[in-house]
């Protein structure tokens, strides 16, 4: 999403042996539960990772070729919905961005803290999914996904002003 501010920030994207092995989990986790991670869905995930910030989903069509050449957008709007699906990616709405799950294998209620000045985004964990759910199931409804986004300053933006 980039900075919107003048003072600097570290938005945490993963490089190195760290990006390879939270690709590699990643791909185990899908393996285990019977599914794929093809090259597509490792490549938009991998630029979810390295950026370690939300990302525009016609940000990673432009970044996806390693040679600079931008992916076919069905390509990746694809991958994006695998990895939402699998619990490795969380679509953003109120920014329209994507970023690579900081929850690690367990699902859960997705709850972000959305810095308005840069844009830095935090995912933290939320006891919402338990009465969440237990509202869903009284209703007669069952939640597959739940995100909750809540806008804000960071206190990097909030020092600075």
């Amino acid at each position: 999403m980039g900075s919107a501010c003048d003072h600097d920030h570290d938005h945490g994207g993963l490089g190195g042996r760290d990006l390879d092995q939270a690709l590699s989990a990643a791909e185990a986790r899908c393996t285990a539960l019977g599914e794929r991670m093809t090259p597509p869905r490792r490549r938009v995930l991998e630029l979810l990772l390295a950026e370690g910030e939300p990302v525009k989903a016609y940000d990673l069509i432009a970044r996806y070729g390693v040679d600079g050449t931008a992916a076919k957008p069905p390509t990746v709007y694809r991958a994006l919905d695998f990895l939402e699906k699998q619990g490795l990616a969380h679509r953003i709405a109120s920014i329209s961005a994507y970023v690579a799950c900081a929850g690690g294998d367990q699902a859960h209620a997705a709850a972000f803290l959305i810095c308005d000045c840069c844009g830095v985004t935090r995912e933290v964990a939320t006891p919402a999914d338990v009465a969440l759910d237990t509202a869903a199931r009284a209703a007669g409804f069952t939640v597959e996904r739940t995100t909750v986004e809540a806008h804000g300053r960071c206190d990097a933006c909030r020092l600075a002003a």
